[in-house]
């Protein structure tokens, strides 16, 4: 389904859901009021029917059942699917979606059968899906994807790197012998009103995605002074020199094709790569890090029915290094009616907007370089004389962003090594690094 309500896809496994539950889904998450948040929860029930959705690049994956299922089954199903349907199609959008819409009913109707999970393994499939996918020029997507915002040294990720499909041959017939491996990391800082770290997390996942004909086996070398849980070697028991820089994690697990055969000895994981994108390793990290911004907040009174906010974000990371699609959100009094915004002076590719329906100011930025600070003055008017503590009624300062060939754990793959057929085989290898936020939180 698109985001303007269009039925894309809709297959109808048990009919035990009326027509038009469609409709009453899409009304639901766009008028969706109860208790002042501003999107529908991802499950959520109405009439006795229980409606399962996810959001992925624009669309919206839906599921409905009247039988009490474990949301977090359905859930995963879901992004399993998106999963599925992009390897194949290359490119996930709706325009892809409607001309390969027989492509993707083959697709469901192999994953599901009368209502009950078959696979959702790409390379299984293959086996029982015979469309050839229509192949959308990648001219058409919009410029910031997964394939433009990487850089590897001096050399630019292909146009195309991200946007093929697993099944369709290049032109001529030539298949380009590559493979991806993305360490994402989602980060989660909490910052107290005085600057100090209160939370840190980390979650991070290597993502590999294979273009290897014949299935060669893959090494991929970790740091060699990683630790891994409580019981495991400890920060001060690292093997190697590089003293407190040892990389500890919380807990981690591993895609079913991994080995560990060496990995307790050297850190290294082999594996043959299965058809299309797949998670190699999750893991979560607490250990504290630096974190790649920081956050200061100040608001004070200007007079009865006036005060000022300043918000400084000073980026710690390096200057070869920027930060993408940045923007800062603050709750301001629910009294407050206006708010004139100041930047600095030159300052370029940023916008500041005041939602008067939510009270909260909203401040993007195109992008930041890495040593750099910005700040923004709002001048706040009110329609009634403060009545109390004016900063317990703003806040917290929330921040999201994309940073990337960055990494806050210092988790890295120091090699990939590919089994080689013959002596002229050498496949592309691309290895990305990419943070972006999950909560990041800044107390005023």
């Amino acid at each position: 389904m698109s985001q303007r309500g269009d039925n894309i896809v809709f297959r109808d496994y048990r009919g035990d859901v009326q027509k038009g539950s469609a409709e009453i889904f899409f009304r639901k998450v766009k008028f969706w009021k109860e208790d002042g948040q501003e999107e529908a929860p991802p499950v959520f029930n109405a009439d006795g029917v229980n409606y399962f959705h996810v959001k992925v690049v624009g669309l919206l994956f839906v599921a409905t059942t009247r039988i009490n299922l474990s949301p977090s089954l359905v859930l995963e199903l879901l992004q399993r699917i998106a999963r599925v349907i992009k390897d194949y199609l290359g490119v996930l959008n709706e325009d892809s979606l409607r001309k390969n819409f027989v492509l993707v009913y083959e697709l469901l109707d192999e994953v599901i059968d009368f209502g009950y999970v078959q696979s959702t393994s790409t390379e299984v499939l293959k086996s029982y899906v015979f469309n050839e996918p229509i192949v959308i020029d990648a001219a058409r997507l919009q410029p910031l994807g997964p394939a433009s915002i990487f850089m590897q040294g001096t050399k630019r990720m292909p146009g195309t790197a991200v946007t093929k499909s697993v099944v369709a041959n290049e032109p001529g017939g030539r298949k380009r012998e590559e493979i991806f491996v993305d360490i994402i990391e989602k980060i989660s800082v909490t910052f107290s009103s005085s600057g100090y770290i209160l939370t840190s997390e980390i979650d991070g996942t290597i993502q590999m995605k294979s273009y290897l004909t014949g299935n060669p086996e893959i090494r991929i070398a970790l740091n060699e002074d990683l630790g891994i849980g409580k019981g495991g070697r400890s920060i001060y028991d690292y093997r190697s020199s590089s003293g407190s820089g040892a990389v500890v994690l919380d807990d981690c697990n591993f895609h079913e094709s991994v080995r560990l055969d060496s990995f307790d000895t050297d850190r290294t994981l082999s594996l043959i790569p299965p058809d299309g994108e797949f998670p190699v390793m999750n893991y979560r990290m607490t250990q504290e890090f630096k974190p790649p911004f920081r956050i200061n907040t100040l608001i004070e009174e200007a007079g009865p029915l006036k005060a000022e906010v300043i918000i400084k974000v000073s980026a710690e990371f390096s200057a070869s290094i920027t930060a993408n699609t940045i923007v800062v959100e603050m709750p301001l009094p629910k009294y407050t009616t206006r708010v004139s915004f100041g930047l600095e002076p030159g300052a370029a590719g940023q916008r500041t907007d005041f939602k008067e329906a939510t009270k909260r100011l909203e401040w993007g930025l195109k992008k930041i370089v890495g040593g750099s600070e910005h700040t923004l003055r709002a001048k706040l008017t009110f329609s009634q004389e403060t009545h109390g503590n004016i900063t317990k009624e703003s806040g917290p300062v929330n921040m999201t962003f994309t940073i990337p060939m960055y990494n806050a754990s210092r988790l890295q793959v120091k090699y990939l090594q590919i089994a080689k057929k013959s002596s002229t085989y050498n496949p592309y290898r691309w290895v990305r690094y990419v943070t972006q936020a999950n909560s990041y939180v800044a107390r005023i």
